[in-house]
């Protein structure tokens, strides 16, 4: 009977019986799934590598990688039992190393960060998942491992892994007539290789696919659109809904190229950009604009005054900045940061040290003095973070590839209401014109008709406000080209609102806020047929680039231009494969990254809420993508 030791499936059972006599027979249990079994060798061996037919089941918590790694030990076994028989080496074995058994895991990991550190510290790798399960995987296999040749992963192992995630793609592509898509198109100026990388990315609820990457000459206008288009051939033109891009210059000049093939899709501008661009014009109205401009002049101020001083105020004003904030939305920020100090620069003002500083400077501060000590100032400064509060809560939803299509137009309804609750009419009113004004040029009309199908917010007076019902005729312009279509989706819709129908019914009023809106319609709406798929495939779209950020963070990628040794096709697969990885960790949480935990916002002691750091870089990293293409 050949050696037991040499027999790799017994190190994965527990025996608690010996051989029955006579017979190689032993009772075990899978040390994987705690199944039990009477058996010998070729059993055990048949449980774990999921052979059939010998009176046992393949174990079920066994993945792909470690059943490989088992048949590769498999076959090294049966090669070295060969070897001993016919004295001829076998064709399977591998070249041997030593014995390892007396390896620390601190010898382990010396070796793993002299590897980082010959080949560049790329220490990214780390964070990987796939690094982990390769460890693992090679732990398990044992020493007698050894790794592919270049070759051999630049060939058939990127066919198989390129396979694998088609097929994946495959399953997200079946749900894309139903619901539609969103393409995403991110682009950046690769210095290194003198031209424009544009990446394309496909989203839809059931999940965010990397379809291509193109890269054209700066200054040439027409092969992205030719790329687009094919790439929505690609698609499938009645799937896609609508296209949101960042493409510097050339957007216009592709959106029309496109538009003309397509026009029933949308060419969306990014949700988080805009609304960084709203907040902005916001602070340019007379009312704000002379806040924001006390605010800085009261943070100059207090700086000056602390150099000279010997407190710890400086430290407490420079930590309380809003990175975010101030990078993007400036004028919120200096003006969040002053109103947290308010309390602490109320005590200043009053103290013997300020006194005696002002008469030691030339420059007048009474009117900073004044407006520190003045009411006013303070009940304004919070009347414009209240204002602004409901976009920055909505800015932390856009990271994500879940869709939000109508609460874009709520947070402009809320930020209204937190307007009129002060009683300020003459401020309501501009603060309405200036957003009906630039509504049509910073969002999307998809946002407008996802308010008005979107069931948790029915009968929140859509009808009467004219920005809604202008989003809404533009999406059915769009959507349906046909003048007797749009008539049957009108009637539907006021099916919908008179609540006739299915529509009307005590379930369907009842869930309206407790379902997902696009389950909802899938529920209810069936009786309007036509208005139930507008509605799935408008509240299914995402509104922001943002769930690309951790693809576009590490968008350097430094194995492209290594792999552009290969051939051209090559380099395809690879960027490819690369990237949908990527996607795939992030969409299951598997990254040991720390920038996928998603945190809360927090509240400041003023009540004013604010962010965590964590959450800041998530949100930094969406603008950051419309601030360095």
């Amino acid at each position: 009977m050949p050696s037991e030791s040499d027999k790799w499936g017994w190190k994965h059972v527990s025996v608690f019986g010996g051989f029955d006599k006579g017979t190689g027979t032993k009772r075990w249990k899978c040390n994987h799934c705690n199944l039990r079994y009477n058996g010998s060798y070729s059993r055990v061996r048949a449980h774990l590598l999921g052979f059939t037919g010998v009176g046992v089941k393949s174990c079920p918590e066994i993945d792909r990688s470690l059943r490989e790694a088992f048949q590769i030990m498999e076959e090294e076994r049966l090669a070295r039992k060969k070897e001993k028989t016919s004295g001829k080496p076998g064709k399977c074995i591998r070249t041997s190393r030593p014995s390892l058994s007396s390896v620390t895991k601190e010898d382990v990991d010396d070796i793993v960060a002299r590897f980082f550190y010959a080949d560049g510290f790329n220490i990214k790798v780390v964070n990987s998942p796939y690094f982990l399960e390769m460890a693992k995987a090679i732990a398990a296999f044992g020493p007698g491992y050894e790794p592919p040749t270049r070759d051999e992963l630049s060939d058939s192992y990127l066919s198989k892994e390129k396979g694998r995630i088609e097929k994946s793609v495959a399953l997200v592509r079946e749900s894309w007539p139903h619901t539609g898509c969103t393409m995403l198109c991110i682009s950046r100026l690769d210095s290194s290789l003198g031209c424009l990388h544009i990446d394309i990315y496909v989203c839809s609820p059931r999940g965010l696919a990397f379809l291509k990457a193109v890269d054209i000459d700066a200054n040439d206008d027409n092969v992205f659109p030719g790329a687009l288009t094919d790439a929505i051939i690609e698609v499938g033109p009645t799937n896609v809904v609508q296209i949101i891009s960042h493409l510097g210059p050339a957007c216009k000049s592709s959106e029309s190229l496109v538009l003309s093939k397509f026009p029933h899709i949308f060419w969306s501008p990014c949700a988080s950009h805009s609304i960084c661009k709203l907040m902005e014009e916001i602070a340019e109205l007379e009312w704000v604009k002379s806040v924001v401009v006390c605010a800085k002049e009261t943070e100059q101020c207090i700086m000056a005054y602390q150099r000279s001083s010997s407190g710890i105020l400086i430290q407490n004003l420079e930590g309380s900045s809003d990175l975010l904030s101030t990078k993007f939305v400036p004028s919120y920020g200096i003006v969040q940061r002053i109103f947290q100090l308010k309390q602490t620069l109320l005590e200043i003002v009053a103290g013997e040290d300020w006194k005696q500083w002002k008469l030691c400077i030339p420059e007048d501060i009474a009117s900073i003095e004044a407006a520190i000590t003045s009411d006013d100032f303070w009940s304004r400064a919070n009347l414009f973070l209240q204002l602004c509060e409901p976009f920055l809560s909505f800015l932390a939803t856009l990271n994500t590839d879940r869709s939000v299509m109508g609460d874009l137009y709520d947070c402009r309804v809320q930020a209204l209401e937190a307007v009129r609750s002060q009683r300020i009419d003459s401020v309501s009113n501009l603060l309405e014109e200036l957003i009906e004004n630039r509504w049509d040029v910073l969002f999307s009309p998809l946002h407008a008709a996802g308010y008005i199908l979107n069931p948790k917010y029915f009968g929140k007076g859509q009808t009467k406000d004219r920005t809604v019902m202008r989003g809404w005729k533009a999406t059915l312009e769009s959507y349906e080209g046909e003048a007797s279509s749009r008539r049957v989706l009108r009637e539907q819709l006021s099916s919908y609102w008179r609540l006739e129908g299915s529509l009307g019914e005590e379930d369907a009023v009842d869930c309206r806020d407790k379902m997902d809106p696009v389950a909802w319609w899938e529920n209810f709406g069936f009786e309007t047929p036509h208005l139930q798929t507008l509605a799935v495939k408008v509240l299914s779209q995402v509104s922001s680039v943002g769930m690309c950020e951790e693809i576009w963070q590490d968008n350097d990628f430094p194995c492209r231009r290594t792999a552009n040794r290969l051939e051209v096709e090559r380099v395809e697969d690879l960027v490819f494969v690369r990237n949908n990885l990527r996607l795939h960790s992030q969409r299951n949480g598997i990254s040991r990254s720390p920038s996928f935990q998603r945190n809360q916002i927090l509240s400041s002691p003023s009540g004013i809420k604010t962010w965590d750091g964590t959450r800041l870089d998530q949100i930094k990293t969406i603008f950051s993508i419309h601030d360095t293409s």
